[in-house]
Formats: C-alpha cells, sequence, structure tokens
C-alpha cells in the first residue's frame, strides 16, 4: 500500500495535506499528530529532491499556496520542516521558479502587515535563511537585468532592526552567508552594515552579538581597510565578548577575530598598541573551563584498556606517489597541536541542513575547536608577528602559572609556552636552559592532562635542542628532552602515548639526521610500542615509523636495527586483515621503511610485494561487482592507493634483478591490474598508477617494455586537459604531474621506440606548457617530459620548434640545474640541430638559458651546445 501510494502523481498533494492541513477530527494526540506531519514533511522533500521534474504544475502550485500558512504553525519543529522544503523547491526549481516567495518571507518576516505573528515573523527569517544558504550564488546570478541580492540584502539589512531578537539574529546570519561572495550589492551596502554592526554591538542578546562577531571576522577578509579605522573598539569590543563566560560560543566567535587578523599584515600590525589588553585575554582563555575540569581531572590509566571501535578515527590514505620536477616538494605536515578547526566543507549537498549529532557522553573536550584551542593559535600568529613584545607579556603570566598548584593553570602555562616557541624561539632561548628542564620534570605531573600538553611542548623546542652546538649541552638538553618524550610512549595513559608520539614525530622533522647515532635506543622503544599499544595509538606509531625511516634513510639497514624492527612491523603487518583501514598507515608506512632499508629490505620483500597484488586485484573485483549491482557498497579506494605506492617504494629499494623476478612472478600479472588502475575514476589512484608507471620505467624496464603498446595510449588520453573535470582540478593536475614525469622516464628507456607516440605526446605536452592555468610544477615537468622525447625522436620534434622553443625556455628556466634538466636540454639542442630555423624568435631566450646552466656532468650535453652554436 505505501508503495502504491507513493507512485501516485499526487502523492505530494497528500504529503502537503498532512502537513498544513491535518485535520482535527482524526483525534490523533498532539505527539502522534506531530510525528505525522514531520514525516509527511521529509517525505515532501524527498520526493521533490529526487522527483522534481515529474511533479505536476497544478501539484506544485498547490504545495507553494499551501507551505506559507505552515509558518504561521506554533509548533517551532514544523515551521523549520516548513523551511527546509521551501529551501528544496528553490534549488531544484531556481530562483524563477517560484520568485514570488522572496518579497512573501521579507514581508512575513518584516511584519509588513502590522499584524503578522511572533511565530510567523521568526518562521520566515528562518526559511529565507536557508533559503540564502542553499541558493547564495544564484542569488546573485542576472536575470534579465535584475539580480535577486540586490532587493534582498537591503532588506534583510533593515530586519537586523527588528524588535525580535531572532529574526535580527537570522538576518544577520544571512547576510553573513553572502559576505566571501563579495557580491555587489553587499559592497554597495558596506558603511550601512558597518554602521549597523555598532548598533548591534551591544545588543541584548548573545545570538546577535555572536553574528556580530561573525560579520566583523569576514569582514576583515573582504574590506579590511574599512575595519582598520575602527581598531581601537573593535579590539575592546572582541576581549569583552571573549570574556563572556556565559557563552562559550560567542566567546569562540570573538577568539576567531584574531585570527583573521594575522592574516593581513597591516591590519596584525596596528594590533601594537593592544597587546597589553589581547594578550592577558588570549591566556585567560586558555585555562580549561569548570565543565572541562570536571571531565578530564583524574583521566584513568587506561594504556591496558582496549580501544572501543567508535573511538578510533576513520584512517583515509596519503598519497606517497606524487613526483616532482627537480625542484623538490613540499609537505604540510600541521606542527600546530592547537590549530585545527574544522574543515569548512561540511560534506553535504548544497542545500542540505545538517543533523547535529549530540556529543557522546564522556566526549573528550579536546577532540573539537574551542576557546581554548582559539586562543592558542590566535597567541601562535600574534608571537610569530610581533616576537618579543608578546613574550614580554607572556612572562609574568608564566612565572605566576608554570608551579601553580591547580594543575589547570600549570597546563594553561605550558600550552602558551609552545604556542609562541615558533614566533618567540629567538627571546625565549636565553631562558629554555632553565625552562627545558623544567618542563621535562612535568612529564611525570600526577594529571595526564598536563603530561599530554607538556609532550607537545617539548616537540615545539625540539630543533633548539637538536642543533646545539655544543655537545655537552646536547647530551643536557636534547639527550633528556628526546628521552623524556620516548618514556612518555608508554605513559600509563593512552592520550599521553598519543601526544608523546605525535611529539617525537615532531622531533624526528626537525632533528632529522641528528637522531642517527641514537636510532637503536629509539627503535627500541619503538618495538616495545608495538608490544603493548591498543589499536588507536598504534596509526601515531607508525607515524613516528616512517618519520624516522624518512630522515635517517640507511642508518635503518644497519643489521642490528634491521634485526630489532622487522620482526615487529612483520607480526603487526600479519595481525592486520586485508580489510583493515589499519592497512592504509601500515603500508604506507612501510614504503618509507622500504626506502630507508634498501637492500635489506629484500628479506620481508617478497610476502608484502605478493599481499599488495592480492590486495589490488580484490579491490578491483569488488569494484567491479559494485558497479553492476546497486545493492553492493563499492570498496574503499584507499586499498589501492597505499598498495600501490608500496609496490613503488619496494621497486625502488630492491636491487634491479630482484625487482624484476617479483614483477615477473606477480600473480595477477602487475600490469594487468595497473592498466586498469591508470582508468581509475579516483584522481588519488590515477596518480599513485603514473608514479608506479614512471618507477617501473627506472627500475624494471625489462617487465614494462612488452607491456608499453597496452599502456601508452592510456598514459597519452592521461595528458589531455580537455578532460580533466574543473572541479577536480588540484587532484587531477596531480595525477597530469605524476603523467609527465612517467612519461619522460619512458622515453629515456624506449628510446626510439617513442616515434608511434611523438605527435600524440607532443600535441598534449604542448597543451600543459601553454596553458597559464596549469601550476608551475606540472608545467616544468610537462617541459622536462618533452626535452626527455627529444632525446631520441628530436626529427619529428622539429618540425614543431618554432611553436614550442619559447614555452619550453621559459617553463624549465626556474627548474634546478640537475641530471633531468640536463636530459631535457639536450633533447632540445638535438632538436634545433634537425630545424635551427624554428629557434630564429627565441635565440636571446635560449642563450640566456644555456649560460645559466652549471651542469654539465653529460658530456652528450656540453657537446650538443658546441654543435648548436656551431
Amino acid at each position: 500500500m505505501l508503495s502504491q501510494a507513493k507512485s501516485s502523481p499526487d502523492i505530494t498533494n497528500y504529503l502537503t495535506y498532512i502537513l498544513c492541513s491535518l485535520p482535527t477530527s482524526l483525534n490523533l494526540s498532539p505527539e502522534n499528530s506531530h510525528l505525522a506531519r514531520s514525516s509527511a514533511a521529509i517525505s515532501l522533500k524527498n520526493i521533490i529532491k529526487t522527483r522534481y521534474r515529474t511533479i505536476p504544475s497544478g501539484n506544485l502550485a498547490y504545495i507553494r499556496t499551501s507551505l506559507l500558512s505552515c509558518l504561521e504553525d506554533s509548533n517551532s519543529q514544523i515551521r523549520n520542516f516548513t523551511g527546509n522544503v521551501i529551501t528544496e523547491i528553490i534549488k531544484q526549481g531556481g530562483v524563477l521558479g517560484w520568485p514570488e516567495i522572496f518579497p512573501a518571507l521579507l514581508s512575513l518576516a518584516g511584519n509588513d502587515a502590522g499584524n503578522v505573528p511572533t511565530q510567523t515573523q521568526e518562521g520566515s527569517m528562518s526559511a529565507l535563511s536557508k533559503v540564502c544558504e542553499d541558493s547564495k550564488k544564484s542569488l546573485d546570478r542576472d536575470y534579465q537585468g535584475q539580480r535577486p541580492l540586490d532587493v534582498i540584502l537591503p532588506r534583510l539589512l533593515q530586519l537586523t532592526a527588528s524588535p525580535l531578537p531572532k529574526v535580527r539574529a537570522l538576518a544577520l546570519e544571512s547576510i553573513n552567508i553572502f559576505i566571501p561572495q563579495k557580491p555587489r550589492a553587499l559592497l554597495l551596502l558596506i558603511d550601512p552594515l558597518l554602521s549597523r554592526l555598532f548598533q548591534l554591538a551591544h545588543d541584548s542578546s548573545d545570538d546577535v552579538r555572536r553574528y556580530v562577531c561573525r560579520s566583523f571576522v569576514q569582514l576583515v577578509d573582504v574590506q579590511p581597510e574599512k575595519i582598520l579605522p575602527h581598531m581601537e573598539g573593535l579590539v575592546s569590543y572582541m576581549v569583552s565578548q571573549q570574556r563572556n563566560t556565559d557563552d562559550p560560543d560567542l566567546a569562540l566567535d570573538a577568539a576567531e577575530f584574531w585570527l583573521s587578523i594575522g592574516e593581513h599584515k597591516n591590519l596584525c600590525s596596528s594590533l601594537g598598541p593592544y597587546l597589553p589588553t589581547i594578550i592577558p585575554c588570549l591566556l585567560e582563555s586558555m585555562v580549561y573551563g569548570d565543565d572541562d575540569i570536571a571531565q578530564l581531572e583524574g583521566d584513568a590509566d587506561d594504556a591496558n584498556e582496549e580501544d572501543k571501535t567508535e573511538n578510533i578515527k576513520p584512517q583515509f590514505a596519503k598519497s606517497k606517489g606524487a613526483r616532482v620536477a627537480p625542484n623538490g616538494s613540499s609537505t604540510n605536515k600541521d606542527i600546530n597541536g592547537v590549530a585545527g578547526s574544522a574543515s569548512l566543507d561540511d560534506g553535504l549537498d548544497e542545500g542540505e541542513i545538517e543533523e547535529h549529532d549530540e556529543e557522546p557522553e564522556g566526549a573528550n573536550p579536546e577532540d573539537e575547536w574551542n576557546l581554548r584551542k582559539c586562543s592558542a593559535a590566535a597567541l601562535d600568529v600574534l608571537a610569530t608577528f610581533f616576537h618579543q613584545p608578546v613574550f614580554d607579556i607572556t612572562l609574568p603570566y608564566l612565572k605566576d602559572n608554570l608551579n601553580h598548584p591547580d594543575w589547570p593553570n600549570r597546563e594553561a602555562a605550558v600550552l602558551a609556552i609552545g604556542a609562541v616557541a615558533d614566533g618567540c624561539m629567538e627571546v625565549v632561548s636565553p631562558h629554555l636552559p632553565e625552562l627545558i628542564p623544567y618542563l621535562i620534570s612535568l612529564l611525570q605531573d600526577s594529571e595526564p592532562v598536563v603530561r599530554q600538553i607538556t609532550c607537545w611542548a617539548l616537540g615545539r623546542y625540539s630543533q633548539w635542542a637538536a642543533y646545539l652546538p655544543d655537545e655537552r649541552a646536547k647530551a643536557s638538553y636534547f639527550e633528556p628532552m628526546m628521552d623524556g618524550i620516548l618514556k612518555k610512549m608508554l605513559d600509563r595513559n593512552k592520550a599521553v602515548q598519543e601526544a608523546a608520539a605525535s611529539a617525537f614525530s615532531r622531533l624526528e622533522e626537525t632533528a632529522k639526521k641528528e637522531l642517527t647515532p641514537y636510532c637503536k635506543p629509539i627503535i627500541q622503544q619503538f618495538v616495545r610500542c608495538f608490544e603493548s599499544y591498543k589499536d588507536r595509538n598504534m596509526f601515531i606509531l607508525y607515524d613516528c615509523v616512517q618519520t624516522l625511516a624518512e630522515h635517517v634513510g640507511p642508518a635503518l639497514a644497519e643489521p642490528e636495527l634491521n634485526r630489532l624492527l622487522v620482526p615487529a612491523l612483520v607480526t603487526r603487518w600479519e595481525k592486520v586483515s586485508d580489510q583493515s583501514q589499519e592497512l592504509f598507515p601500515l603500508l604506507e608506512c612501510l614504503s618509507y621503511v622500504a626506502t630507508a632499508m634498501g637492500e635489506s629490505f629484500a628479506q620481508i620483500a617478497n610476502p608484502i610485494f605478493s599481499r599488495c597484488i592480492r590486495i589490488i586485484h580484490q579491490n578491483l573485483q569488488e569494484y567491479l561487482l559494485a558497479s553492476s549491482n546497486e545493492t553492493m557498497d563499492k570498496p574503499d579506494k584507499d586499498f589501492l592507493v597505499v598498495s600501490l605506492d608500496l609496490l613503488s617504494s619496494t621497486i625502488q629499494a630492491l636491487p634491479s634483478a630482484v625487482s624484476n623476478e617479483l614483477v615477473a612472478k606477480s600473480q595477477p600479472r602487475m600490469f594487468d591490474l595497473l592498466r586498469f588502475c591508470m582508468e581509475d575514476p579516483s584522481n588519488d589512484v590515477r596518480q599513485s598508477s603514473y608514479a608506479l608507471l614512471g618507477d617501473c620505467a627506472v627500475y624494471v624496464f625489462p617487465q614494462l617494455q612488452p607491456e608499453l603498446p597496452a599502456l601508452m595510449p592510456i598514459l597519452i588520453q592521461q595528458l589531455d586537459l580537455d578532460a580533466m573535470p574543473d572541479e577536480e582540478a588540484e587532484s587531477a593536475f596531480s595525477v597530469i604531474n605524476n603523467a609527465c614525469w612517467s612519461c619522460g622516464e619512458i622515453s629515456l628507456q624506449l628510446k626510439h621506440g617513442m616515434a608511434p607516440y611523438v605527435e600524440q605526446l607532443y600535441e598534449r605536452l604542448f597543451n600543459i606548457i601553454s596553458n597559464p592555468g596549469v601550476p608551475s610544477s606540472v608545467n616544468e615537468n610537462a617541459a622536462i617530459a618533452l626535452g626527455r622525447l627529444g632525446l631520441h625522436c628530436s626529427e619529428g620534434l622539429a618540425l614543431h620548434l618554432a611553436e614550442f622553443a619559447t614555452l619550453f625556455l621559459q617553463s624549465i628556466r626556474l627548474v634546478d640545474d640537475t641530471d633531468e634538466k640536463g636530459q631535457a636540454l639536450l633533447g632540445l639542442n638535438r632538436t634545433i640541430v634537425n630545424n635551427p630555423q624554428g629557434m630564429e624568435s627565441c635565440l636571446l631566450d635560449y642563450f640566456k638559458a644555456t649560460a645559466a646552466f652549471k651542469n654539465f656532468r653529460q658530456d652528450d650535453l656540453k657537446n650538443s651546445f658546441q654543435q648548436v652554436r656551431a
């Protein structure tokens, strides 16, 4: 019966009737009546979302007419559901599909008739706010010479003067939705908006003041010059709101102002005179509140307790597969232990209303962005900009609180020390010989939270300790620091273990090869951690191992270290199932270990290589089955990414003969699987696939060569910029980057065998280097691939020399003088010999490029320059 009702063309009318006109004659209880109406609203919204185009026009007219009456309902939830339905109609039908709704909502919210009930004004404003959030871009489009925002924004500004606090707050919230877009209608209203904000700054409603703070934060980015003249008043206002202990959300929004200001040099410099006011406020806000203290105090010694599944955060693969031009690459590890607000991209469909889950009972206050973290991040920003003045103001606070009998004050003082580390290192350094030993002593504090933040703070000062010039000083400070953090990795509290492991990873990043003499005790402690850690902290332990491998490199190949580390990794490797998300960090860790250990990795390479092949094969099979069966869930592509990356690392690390044998004996055949991965819909999978393809050209070319007739057409297609979706540009460029690199590596090995592909490759590579929207690293890799193609196929490229020479020289101008650049220039020179007239328009650029190049380790290159000049 239900399925028959859903298939009826009038189902939307029935649902609308239940939502808006449910008769009292049914004698339903208030609870059941509300349940029926709510269910009808949800079903109606879903039908509009999925079947809008099939709803008869008469039914749509009935829905639109009826919905406005629901905004008068006494039940706020029904008004909210109605707003959701209205929002979905605008989303599916467009602004012109229901243009009358905007003046209607504005009129009701503004009580234009003079007799609109309070709940109707609030319900209408709530609906309008949802529509603005969902349709913010379409409301600023031109419709026959008119933009809806030109009318809506001035009315919203008027509504901020409503006598109803909820209407004022929602009207201001709606205005804030449009500020980042910088629409013309808003820019014309900047001065009236600022005037209104100053009037609302002392509104009796906390909600209104919260949106005032958010407005100023947004305006800092949009119109900083309008903010600067009011800085003194804004500092005073934001400090007062941040000190509002009754509304932590309001205090947090006020604290966000300092972070926003910190991104603008001129605005930030204007804060100098007000630092004595701002810094104490930030320091006060960094102390845990009473509720948090009650929750955190005396945390249990839980190191031996098994982790609950819900407490283990989802893991995602991080591709190791980026291949870059010889300028190198950069990593972006978060080194600020207090920063880390939620992403602005909430993963919802446009217009979808998020239903916030309740915080689970006992949730750790440190797991969310809050006033304490925001204040510490702001202190970090200001310390980085002002340096000594910030430390001078902070120092008395540190002296008063580092030895405070109450642990929240001690903890906040340590947080402050860590927050100013990067910005005030020079002025803090004279105090560190006294401060570091004290911090190390705090690793034994009775409160786990203090031990936890102390680990983080010590990690922030690890660079100072690691590079002390005096060996005795290193023995006094660096070694105790390292030893203290290492020991806390086996603290009796899991949160302290995690903080210590994270701090040690930071220490590894900063100390780099300075850790080489200490590898044995480090790995011994890591092995103990492998033996005792529960599942959650195992993930950060993998990061510690891979970071050590990354920075000490071949030192890990020492037989003694090998005997310590390898069994621990193998034991974990055998325990983790092929379906576990723990494979992501484990395989990533093994990739770095393989690279560091080199030939020593051969002892465990065979089973690892075979398992990666099995995981890839299984994932691809599951994907094909799910693609033809809607009832099946598609497999997680991250398993492909980490497995492909580990195959790459293994092939690179092992002797050529061993790598070739592994590839030759792989079952299923590795290149059959790689072909599918190179065409996978996921950019991350394809990025790692082309990295593996290039590595195969470098290390196992005898195995790759017979497969190239099947693989080259896929590679050429991947280089087509026109096939790249705009909404995935950043990750798609990473794929193209690796495809360019692998193309160059194959050219080096296949030599004259590249001739059949020259024309197609030239067309693709030329389009890349001639497109100004292509990132520089991709442009450089494309130019190097083009030059390498000319090494053995110069006659084919010579026909196009006049077209690409100038762009080629511009592309590689900033590339370091590496062998890769030398190979590309050699390919260019050989092409010039076949068509010297093609250089007529860019001789000056050519001579500049050749004069600047200093790396003449290749005799062929030196001779080619002489041949061209002759």
